[in-house]
């Protein structure tokens, strides 16, 4: 049965049905893969690792004996395990530039009778797609605010409503503060952010509104990438203004439910910013269960730092919407309203 190499667009379309095997080794899947792809190891990250020294201080030649040896008494193995992953015997396969280890692995499960589609060019053509879908221009629209307005829980309001979305919060695993990690799973590196987020920008409709929070660049320890912040700073923003009260209820009623060391090492974080008073007054609220006063404290940094970052936007038109509550159904609804009798949407 012949193998078929298809490019990235058809692998991404197929992949909604068969399975996509990634043959890198752990540590190359861990930092950056495919969204969806499988790992399917040929080679551990130690045998990997002496199959490299040895092309670098030996010879080629050298390099593949070594593979085949540790390719042979895995055959058996890779075969089982490629049967439990894709039990109609149909798989797509890549590795990092569609160059040996895929064709080795192409050719196992060929003979194995497997059909099998190999990615054109391996994970780096999906790079070179991800880095394009950063660079095109998409008609965005800002949910700005200051911490604790509800902007999250709006941009889920308005999914539901079937309005195009970018959550790059979920997408980053985090909130986007000192207390961004809580709730959330452990962030990712910088490259899978990329590939998660350039998954969901190459569904969009580019002709329609997309909406967003408005983020910074740095999201946690991950970073949106230049060319499509640069679009975010550019595009129109609907800042909420909810009364301070209101977001101090909110935020202490969250965080009332969480450990106090988490909160406290939250807060630690931004000592330098909050100052030494600040710091040894929210530690005590913490410690006493004043959440509202840890809160009020957190807030005055906060609202600082993002009225600051709203002044160095340049060039972009702003909307203050007023709103009583934090009720994300409700303003969701608001919202889309301001933003059509702005003609903000285009569908």
């Amino acid at each position: 049965m012949p193998i078929n190499r298809i490019p990235i667009s058809e692998v991404l379309s197929l992949k909604e049905h068969l399975p996509l095997l990634d043959i890198r080794s752990p540590k190359e899947f861990a930092a950056g893969h495919i969204p969806g792809a499988l790992s399917f190891p040929l080679f551990s990250d130690e045998e990997r690792h002496q199959i490299g020294t040895a092309y670098k201080q030996i010879s080629q030649e050298k390099a593949v004996l070594m593979g085949l040896d540790f390719f042979g008494p895995n055959m058996s193995a890779m075969v089982k395990q490629a049967k439990k992953l894709a039990p109609g015997k149909e798989v797509l396969l890549h590795c990092w530039r569609g160059g040996m280890r895929s064709q080795s692995v192409a050719w196992l499960l060929d003979l194995a009778g497997f059909k099998v589609h190999l990615l054109d060019f391996g994970y780096k053509s999906y790079r070179h797609y991800a880095l394009e879908q950063f660079g095109k221009k998409y008609r965005l629209l800002l949910i700005g605010g200051a911490t604790g307005s509800g902007k999250t829980e709006i941009l889920t309001e308005l999914i539901k409503l079937n309005e195009p979305v970018i959550d790059l919060e979920k997408l980053a695993n985090h909130k986007g503060s000192a207390f961004g990690t809580i709730g959330m799973p452990p962030q990712g590196t910088i490259e899978q952010f990329e590939n998660d987020l350039a998954l969901e920008l190459a569904a969009l409709n580019v002709s329609k509104t997309t909406w967003l929070e408005d983020e910074s660049i740095s999201i946690g320890k991950v970073n949106v990438p230049k060319p499509f912040h640069e679009q975010m700073r550019a595009a129109p923003v609907l800042k909420l203004e909810i009364p301070r009260e209101v977001r101090v209820k909110k935020l202490a009623e969250e965080y009332c439910k969480v450990k106090k060391e988490v909160l406290s090492g939250s807060i630690t974080k931004i000592q330098k910013r909050l100052g030494g008073l600040s710091t040894k007054e929210a530690l005590a609220a913490i410690e006493a269960g004043d959440m509202e006063k840890m809160v009020e404290i957190a807030l005055v940094y906060y609202d600082k730092a993002y009225q600051f970052e709203l002044d160095h936007k340049e060039n972009i038109q702003i909307i203050n919407v007023p709103l009583e509550t934090t009720n994300a159904a409700e303003n969701a609804e608001i919202l889309l309203n301001v933003a059509k009798k702005n003609g903000m949407l285009l569908r």
